[in-house]
């Protein structure tokens, strides 16, 4: 887990970067210019289009530039910080969520077990009639499996931490927020609930986990030449 120190390092570090006599010329063309190509920027600069990939990936993730397919790069004049920050909070869970790996709370510890091996989980979500009833990790099946008792008869539902202790995000809340709830509650995965109005319990849509978060920062990381 990242050092929160480091990362605001690391985050005003990206704010101050310093450019290069070049990269000003290029954030020059393009202010005065933009939209304009990456092969319009060359040929201004006397240079060759792969000399000057380097300088525009650094401008275009430093937030300093942006770049659209078939129109060019134009002037955004954001740091990275501030461009970063306002995507991340623009996702959503429900857009990155996935199929939840569900089990019943009357499956035994030995189903949990083998679900949790052929799902390839960290942890399953336990259901009634898609209703939330609890989640189970691998550190509680592991708990009961050198507790001596038989697996194949132990019902999930003794090993489970049940709600509402259980850490859950809604589709609408930010994937952010889901990410900082996992951090704050040390668990690698969350579930998706939608509340039910009548019932009054929480109905399971999907899951997150650090999987989904890693997923969508390499999704913000990349960009398109044009």
């Amino acid at each position: 887990m990242t050092n929160t120190g480091d990362a605001r390092g690391a985050s005003r570090a990206v704010s101050h970067i310093e450019l290069t006599k070049r990269q000003e010329a290029i954030l020059d063309i393009v202010k005065r210019l933009g939209p304009i190509t990456g092969e319009q920027i060359a040929e201004r600069l006397n240079l060759t289009r792969a000399t000057l990939r380097p300088d525009l990936s650094i401008l275009t993730m430093a937030g300093f530039l942006e770049a659209r397919p078939r129109v060019g790069y134009f002037y955004s004049g954001k740091k990275n910080a501030d461009l970063f920050g306002e995507t991340l909070r623009k996702l959503k869970v429900k857009d990155y969520k996935s199929v939840p790996i569900v089990i019943t709370e009357k499956n035994s510890v030995y189903d949990a077990i083998v679900t949790m091996f052929m799902e390839d989980v960290g942890s399953l979500i336990v259901v009634r009639d898609q209703m939330l009833q609890g989640i189970v990790s691998r550190k509680d099946l592991l708990k009961v499996a050198i507790g001596g008792g038989d697996i194949h008869q132990i019902p999930v539902n003794l090993a489970m931490t049940r709600v509402p202790h259980v850490v859950t995000v809604e589709p609408d809340e930010a994937l952010y927020e889901a990410a900082v709830k996992m951090v704050h509650h040390e668990v690698d995965s969350l579930p998706v609930v939608r509340p039910d109005a009548e019932g009054g319990g929480m109905e399971v849509v999907g899951r997150v986990s650090k999987t989904t978060i890693a997923r969508a920062f390499v999704e913000l990381g990349q960009y398109r030449e044009v």
